[in-house]
């Protein structure tokens, strides 16, 4: 029996990138957008792609979609909660309504995942996996991000922390990924000279690429992982280290 993973986000830049990595790894793939067009461009090319469109910021359409998966394919075996954006106001200046939208987007829709998949892990042999894509801006203070933007990212740390305390005895090994600057689409909302100057302090000289990444959403959800739990891995290539 094919293990099954839920990626949300999986149209966009990092999404894909996971999206393949778990296809070549040999799990069934079932991603998750708000761009059902883009899904299902996706599926034409990917053998054992499912596209399933859902607008993230719905806590029921989440719960609809995790009872869907679980009448098909009798549950999931992991989820990589990837959807997320940042918008760029700053404060003071940051409207309610943004602030809202940050949440929602990059926090909620993850906190209802994982209660879909909690559930939808019930049963399902071996160790089961989540996977929150975080971002260094939760703990990195000399880069741009706005506030809004790292409170998100790391209240859904604090969430990874408690799910992996709250399930290690059920066998469901919960990791954030940290990552600094990778490239996606998200860097058309910086101006070049910001870009330019987050580029110019990673020690490499480059930003990741999302295939990178992806090797470590692999590493976790393979059986290599199944003894991490509860951690937020960083990747910058030691640009913080002090």
């Amino acid at each position: 029996m094919s293990r099954v993973a839920v990626v949300t986000g999986a149209a966009g830049g990092l999404g894909r990138a996971f999206v393949d990595r778990l296809l070549a790894d040999g799990l069934t793939v079932v991603g998750v957008d708000i761009d059902g067009a883009a899904l299902l461009a996706m599926a034409a090319d990917r053998e054992g792609f499912v596209a399933d469109a859902v607008d993230l910021t719905d806590a029921e359409a989440i719960a609809d979609l995790f009872d869907r998966l679980t009448a098909r394919f009798g549950g999931v075996d992991a989820l990589v909660n990837n959807a997320g954006t940042c918008f760029m106001s700053d404060f003071p200046d940051i409207p309610a309504a943004e602030l809202d939208r940050q949440m929602a987007v990059n926090f909620s829709s993850a906190f209802h995942c994982c209660q879909g998949a909690v559930k939808a892990m019930a049963g399902r042999p071996g160790v089961r996996k989540i996977v929150n894509i975080s971002s260094n801006g939760a703990y990195n203070f000399d880069v741009f991000d706005p506030p809004h933007y790292r409170a998100s990212k790391a209240a859904m740390d604090t969430l990874t922390k408690d799910l992996a305390r709250r399930y290690a005895k059920e066998k469901i090994a919960v990791n954030s990924i940290a990552p600094a600057m990778t490239e996606t689409p998200l860097f058309n909302v910086l101006t070049e000279e910001v870009l330019a100057k987050a580029i110019s302090a990673m020690p490499h000289g480059r930003a990741m690429q999302p295939s990178e990444i992806a090797d470590w959403v692999g590493f976790l959800i393979s059986p290599a992982g199944d003894v991490s739990s509860g951690n937020v891995i960083i990747l910058n290539q030691g640009r913080d280290v002090r």
